[in-house]
C-alpha cells in the first residue's frame, strides 16, 4: 500500500510538472534576438481556439504592404533563445500580422460587429480584451467607461506594446485598398486605407510543450523514509510472533 501511494504521488507530481502551464493564458517561453536586442516570445495558448506565439516587438509605423513584408521576413532575422523548460512546435513556416474576421463594415460595441469595441474575435482584439483584460472606450452597452479606464492599461508579459494602432493581416474585401486594424489606445477595431502608416505586431502559430521536470529530491527522500518506516514496522510485527 505504501509503495502504491508513493508511486501515485510521484506520478501526480510528474504530471503536474509537465502540464503546469496548460491553464496559463500568456506565458513567456524565451526571447528572440532581433537586431542587437532581445524581445520576449509570448505564448498565447488559446486565442480563439488557436495556439499562437507573439513577438514582443512593435515595428515602426508604415503602410500595410510594408508591414506584411516585414512580418513574413522575420524568420531570417531572428535568433531564438527558447527557455530550457519548453519546446516549440511551430504550426506554420513564417511570421505574420494578426488576423481578423472580414465582412461588411458594421460599427458597434457589443463585440459582434466587424468594427467598433469589445471585438475579441480578432487575434489582436482577443489579446487586448481577453488575455490582457483591457477595456475599450465603450462597454458592451455602449456606455463610456470613464477616463483612465480604457486603453492599454495592462500589458502583461509585453514590454513593447504601444497605445497606437496596429495593422491586421486581413484585407477588407469590400474595399481592396483598405485593411483592418486595431487601436490599442481605445480598443477599437476599424478599417483604413492601406497607405496609412500604422504599427506592426508579429504572431506565429505554434504549440508549446513543457519539458518534463524530475520530481524534487525531497519527495524521493520522503518516499524513502516512509518505505523505511513500513519495513521497520514489518520487522517489529515479525519479531512479536
Amino acid at each position: 500500500m505504501k509503495k502504491r501511494f508513493l508511486s501515485v504521488l510521484a506520478t501526480g507530481l510528474f504530471l503536474f510538472c509537465i502540464t503546469g502551464i496548460a491553464n496559463a493564458a500568456l506565458t513567456t517561453i524565451g526571447t528572440a534576438t532581433y537586431g542587437s536586442s532581445d524581445y520576449n516570445l509570448i505564448w498565447d495558448d488559446d486565442n480563439n481556439g488557436n495556439s499562437v506565439i507573439w513577438l514582443d516587438y512593435s515595428n515602426t509605423a508604415t503602410n500595410w504592404t510594408a508591414q506584411k513584408t516585414w512580418a513574413a521576413g522575420l524568420g531570417s532575422s531572428l535568433t531564438y533563445n527558447i527557455d530550457s523548460a519548453y519546446t516549440v512546435a511551430w504550426g506554420d513556416a513564417v511570421w505574420r500580422l494578426p488576423s481578423t474576421v472580414d465582412g461588411p463594415y458594421a460599427l458597434g460595441w457589443n463585440g459582434t460587429t466587424t468594427a467598433g469595441y469589445n471585438i475579441s474575435s480578432s487575434e489582436i482584439g482577443h489579446l487586448f480584451y481577453i488575455e490582457l483584460g483591457d477595456k475599450g472606450y465603450y462597454d458592451t452597452n455602449g456606455i463610456y467607461v470613464g477616463d483612465g479606464n480604457y486603453g492599454l492599461n495592462n500589458t502583461g508579459d509585453f514590454n513593447e506594446l504601444l497605445a497606437f494602432s496596429y495593422w491586421s493581416g486581413t484585407e477588407y474585401a469590400n474595399y481592396p485598398s483598405y485593411a483592418w486594424l486595431f487601436g490599442m489606445d481605445k480598443g477599437e477595431q476599424t478599417s483604413s486605407s492601406k497607405n496609412n502608416l500604422e504599427y506592426g505586431l508579429a504572431v506565429r502559430n505554434g504549440q508549446v510543450l513543457a519539458v518534463p521536470v524530475p520530481v524534487p529530491g525531497a519527495i524521493w527522500l520522503l518516499g524513502s523514509g516512509l518505505a523505511g518506516l513500513a519495513t521497520l514496522r514489518k520487522r517489529k510485527k515479525g519479531s512479536s510472533i
